[in-house]
């Protein structure tokens, strides 16, 4: 079975998330992706907590499933904010768990350090090898997944706030950390230009804060398994059964570029050295972002690529397409009709990634069938993003 999995999301409870972020619209909205196989997000807060205990159904195999269905993996994303080396450091990690009662004995550890229910993703002053020696004492079927790893302000290898080597952050904890995540900013083969992530597998999730499907399954991992979440560890693990990823184009990603936002000012990292890494209009430091960081840790060429990599999908969601095309935002009516248009019953994997060129053709306009081909072959162009401010598509002469 292929399975299409966003392990990485938010609910309700999470800081600037939609209030309809619940176990409906998630599973409404991830069928209507393509995504099969979801993240609960913030298991350890206590609403959220009573909410998946109401309506899932927790089974053998270590999924949660709803009254149709449809299978959660328990996860919840952990901010860690601490001192390490006289410099402040704030990683993320993506925890998995196998069932509901190692998520209460992580919790009671959690609450000895802080509380959990202001946030789905709250804050702790722990070192992430401390972090994770700890939660191997709960559970060796525990999963702790740096996430967004180049993302500047939150993560393992951020230019704000991060680390060089996977080991400078874990050290001896380093040996249970099997996989990274991508981010929307990064794809595998600028990852693969890292040779001490050799060793890791390279997972992608969509980090979603609402349910919207230009956001949810914007990006996703894809597994070749009988669905168990041992079967799905061990693929995370070893690599075996684990087939690649779906990603958007890392220019969309709102972290690629170095600049300023609030100068409208972005810059090619060779530009922003140019600029020894001030902002050319306020003089104030550039927030570096992910490019950047890529090129100061990488120890080989752009365009390298390891024995027989894990391929990957480089798609922009449809949404965002049609937006491109009719030049209007993705939450207009007019975008809006034309995704159920070419939707009928298909999910938007088939429509971006399977469906042929002529069923296209009787959906929709003539430009949007192109757009989606392009999009298909990777070559939308994308202005890039940067200091959190989303790559957007670039079209010509695409109005239906």
């Amino acid at each position: 079975m292929e399975i299409i999995a966003d392990l990485h999301l938010h609910s309700k409870h999470s800081r600037a998330t939609s209030k309809n972020l619940d176990i409906e619209n998630l599973e409404k909205y991830a069928k209507l992706k393509g995504v099969n196989l979801l993240g609960t997000g913030d298991f350890c807060h206590p609403i959220w907590n009573k909410e998946l205990k109401a309506k899932l159904t927790q089974k053998d195999n270590g999924t949660l499933i709803t009254r149709s269905g449809f299978p959660f993996i328990l996860s919840n994303e952990i901010s860690l904010i601490y001192t390490q080396n006289d410099r402040g450091r704030r990683v993320h990690l993506v925890l998995l768990a196998p069932n509901l009662e190692i998520v209460n004995q992580i919790t009671e550890y959690l609450l000895k350090h802080g509380r959990i229910d202001y946030d789905g993703r709250p804050i702790f002053k722990i070192p992430c090898d401390e972090f994770t020696y700890e939660m191997k004492k709960i559970s060796e079927d525990i999963e702790v997944i740096p996430a967004h790893i180049w993302t500047p302000w939150f993560s393992m290898f951020g230019s704000k706030s991060g680390f060089d080597t996977v080991k400078d952050c874990f050290l001896d904890q380093t040996k249970h950390i099997h996989a990274i995540e991508t981010g929307l900013s990064s794809n595998p083969s600028m990852n693969w230009r890292i040779s001490q992530l050799d060793n890791l597998s390279i997972l992608s999730f969509s980090d979603a804060h609402s349910f919207w499907p230009w956001r949810l399954g914007r990006e996703a991992t894809l597994f070749d398994i009988d669905l168990t979440y041992k079967n799905l560890i061990k693929a995370i693990r070893t690599k075996e059964g684990l087939k690649g990823t779906i990603e958007v184009d890392p220019n969309y990603g709102k972290y690629h570029f170095d600049g300023h936002r609030n100068c409208n000012t972005s810059l090619h990292p060779k530009d922003s050295l140019k600029h020894k890494g001030i902002c050319p209009v306020c003089k104030k430091p550039l927030t570096i972002g992910v490019l950047y960081r890529v090129e100061e840790l990488a120890d080989r060429p752009e365009g390298y690529q390891p024995k027989n990599p894990k391929p990957f999908h480089s798609l922009i969601p449809l949404t965002e397409l049609i937006a491109a095309v009719v030049q209007q935002a993705v939450t207009t009516k007019k975008d809006k009709e034309n995704y159920e248009k070419i939707m009928q019953n298909n999910n938007e994997y088939e429509i971006l990634l399977k469906m042929s060129e002529e069923e296209l053709q009787k959906r929709t306009d003539k430009k949007l069938v192109n757009t989606i081909l392009k999009n298909r072959e990777g070559k939308i162009k994308i202005k890039p993003g940067y200091d959190g401010v989303y790559g957007i598509p670039l079209l010509e002469n695409t109005k239906i």
